[in-house]
């Protein structure tokens, strides 16, 4: 029947046929699965007669579920749809973007004029840094009245981790960057369960809101994971894939991280038949809570017994939310205090407390790769399953053959979430070269390197994110990526270029020779020291324990012979370069960086320890150098 310009489909369900519940909702998703514009175009009502009885609070219960249930299938189908034609894809999601903000000042400009085709923007709109922006960046954050970057307002300031420059940086962020995540979170979900399905669950989420301030200009500023955790749409989507956090508002969004982290394990152990997945946004967080795991579990323990929150938890925010979820239980904490005894160096801690934990997902490529090894330990057989592409400015790509090893992970780019170009590097580092031109998404080479160019709908254009990936393969027409390093990460000074995965390389290889004696390395980093002549690089480390001088002289030796790069060789063994230098760290000097990050506004969630620390880092320079317990220097290439 017609109501206006509405067409109305009735169906009436009488109580005498007998129809289930079943049956009823059988027939309304018919009606939406035939007609996918109904709730713009299409009014679908099922009147059940009178003299039925309403639907009890149960079955109302599994409506709703089956309302919000997450359709891996339609988002896979969604995202092949999409990458089989990436190029008329991103010529769209190009001409959307400068639709909406060529008012912008910065694009006019560039004299645009109108035209929002590919070959037009790159010939008129140039490269930059975030230097060049910004400028444009402080406007907004001081308060501009007229669009800046953006046609519509900037609502909020997303901060960088810091960890490269010493320095958080400000990043614009908006509406259309959080839906972008939870397309990131869908796509790669999808795929994962499809490979590992999960059922209604929890997850056990190291997740960490940071400090927030209000800007000049009055608008919040704190990291991109705060921004996406405060948000609904994220809430939602957990919700959807039946991952929501164990955790209440208030652990993750608590002023005191360490407390927070105490009140994330706590939750973790109460709800610890539920838990489906342990996550962090990277795999040295997920580390980090369990090394602090190693040293509070009777505490914890405690606490679940008794059902007192432990007193090292001050913020009365927190006391009350988790005194919703702590209820003395003897017997839990009997359970976990005798796992604990029974457990061989920590090794499978996470399935003995979590039994019904299908994967760990986190992201676990780049810096993230030397945390692995004491991850497997923890992990057990419980698999290991690396996450997204993404920095602080936005997404790149899913994730998508989940199956892999972290080691193996590659990303697939979604076109639709921005603009993306890529900087050859062939010839990019040859003296006197001249720059190579960015070049289109699907105009990449299989087995090539490149530097990610993003144009975002948050005000970035042309922007070089200054990540190194290798193309490794296609997903239908959109590449597939793997990280390989960030590019001005690089210890050099000489002729010498030296990566942070060359680094990552010679600490791996030398680490080898502190197991006979069962000790490993917790964390390190580096710096090259230009005030002796010649220069050298001096190489950080955090030990588990007291390594013996003739150990450390050898890793010391190891480290220099490991780096292969001709440049730094060469440079060795005419003495152009200086021997290279291992200083041993007091235990828990990285837990001292961490806080100066947190303390600058960063998360735990977000910190990645900065591989090479040099002049614009001068804080985390003075951290390393006062804990500095031992001193070895190579006698290697003499």
């Amino acid at each position: 029947m017609k109501l206006g310009n509405t067409t109305c489909f009735i169906f009436l369900s009488f109580p005498s046929l007998n129809e289930t519940l079943e049956h009823k909702i059988f027939l309304l998703s018919f009606c939406f699965l035939s007609f996918p514009s109904v709730s713009k175009l299409w009014k679908i009502v099922i009147f059940h007669c009178s003299c039925a009885p309403s639907f009890s609070p149960q079955q109302t219960q599994r409506i709703k579920k089956m309302e919000n249930k997450f359709d891996s299938e339609k988002v896979i189908e969604e995202f092949e749809s999409l990458t089989k034609d990436a190029k008329r894809v991103q010529i769209e999601t190009l001409k959307k973007i400068l639709q909406e903000n060529y008012e912008a000042e910065y694009l006019k400009k560039w004299n645009l004029d109108g035209r929002f085709d590919p070959q037009t923007y790159t010939s008129c709109v140039p490269v930059v840094t975030h230097k060049d922006l910004e400028p444009y960046i402080q406007k907004i954050a001081d308060g501009a009245s007229y669009p800046v970057l953006t046609g519509k307002p900037i609502t909020t300031i997303t901060l960088s981790s810091g960890t490269t420059q010493g320095k958080p940086k400000f990043v614009p962020y908006n509406d259309e960057l959080t839906e972008n995540t939870m397309q990131i979170y869908r796509t790669s979900f999808a795929f994962r369960n499809r490979a590992f399905p999960i059922g209604n669950g929890k997850a056990l989420s190291f997740i960490f809101g940071s400090k927030q301030f209000t800007t000049k200009g009055g608008l919040l500023a704190g990291t991109a994971t705060t921004n996406v955790y405060r948000s609904a749409q994220f809430k939602k989507t957990m919700k959807a894939m039946q991952t929501p956090c164990c955790s209440p508002d208030e652990v993750i969004f608590a002023p005191d991280f360490h407390q927070s982290l105490y009140c994330h394990l706590l939750c973790g152990l109460i709800f610890h038949e539920e838990i489906q997945i342990i996550s962090s946004t990277f795999a040295h967080s997920i580390v980090h809570s369990f090394r602090t795991f190693e040293l509070v579990w009777e505490e914890l323990c405690s606490d679940i017994r008794t059902g007192v929150l432990s007193a090292r938890i001050t913020v009365d925010s927190i006391r009350t939310a988790m005194a919703k979820v702590l209820k003395p239980n003897t017997e839990l904490a009997d359970k976990i205090y005798n796992k604990c005894l029974g457990l061989t160096d920590w090794n499978g801690l996470i399935p003995e407390l979590f039994p019904n934990c299908k994967y760990i997902y986190a992201i676990m490529t780049g810096s993230m790769e030397p945390y692995l090894k004491k991850l497997r330990v923890y992990a057990g057989g419980v698999r290991l399953l690396s996450a997204d592409y993404g920095s602080s400015e936005g997404w790149i790509g899913a994730n998508v053959n989940p199956d892999l090893p972290p080691e193996m992970t590659s990303f697939a780019v979604l076109p639709n979430i921005g603009y993306f170009e890529f900087l050859p590097l062939t010839s990019i580092d040859e003296l006197d070269s001249i720059e190579p031109k960015p070049i289109g998404l699907t105009d990449v080479q299989l087995g090539e390197e490149y530097e990610v160019v993003v144009t975002n709908f948050a005000g970035l254009y042309r922007y070089r994110l200054g990540d190194v990936v290798k193309v490794i393969g296609f997903h239908n027409s959109t590449p597939k990526l793997q990280f390989v390093c960030r590019r001005n990460l690089m210890l050099t000074i000489n002729i010498d270029k030296n990566t942070e995965k060359d680094l990552q390389l010679s600490v791996e290889a030398a680490a080898k020779l502190l197991a006979a004696e069962k000790l490993e390395v917790l964390d390190f980093t580096s710096h090259v020291d230009l005030t002796t002549d010649p220069g050298h690089y001096v190489i950080f480390w955090e030990v588990s324990g007291d390594a013996s001088d003739e150990i450390l002289n050898e890793c010391c030796n190891c480290l220099d012979k490991s780096f292969v790069d001709a440049g730094y060789v060469s440079s060795r063994k005419v003495n152009a370069i200086g021997p290279l230098e291992l200083r041993v760290l007091r235990r828990g000097t990285f837990q001292k960086i961490l806080d100066h990050y947190v303390g600058l506004g960063s998360a735990l969630n977000q910190f990645k320890t900065p591989r090479c620390v040099g002049p614009t880092n001068p804080k985390v320079l003075q951290i390393l150098c006062n804990n500095v317990v031992k001193s070895y220097v190579s006698s290697s290439f003499c």
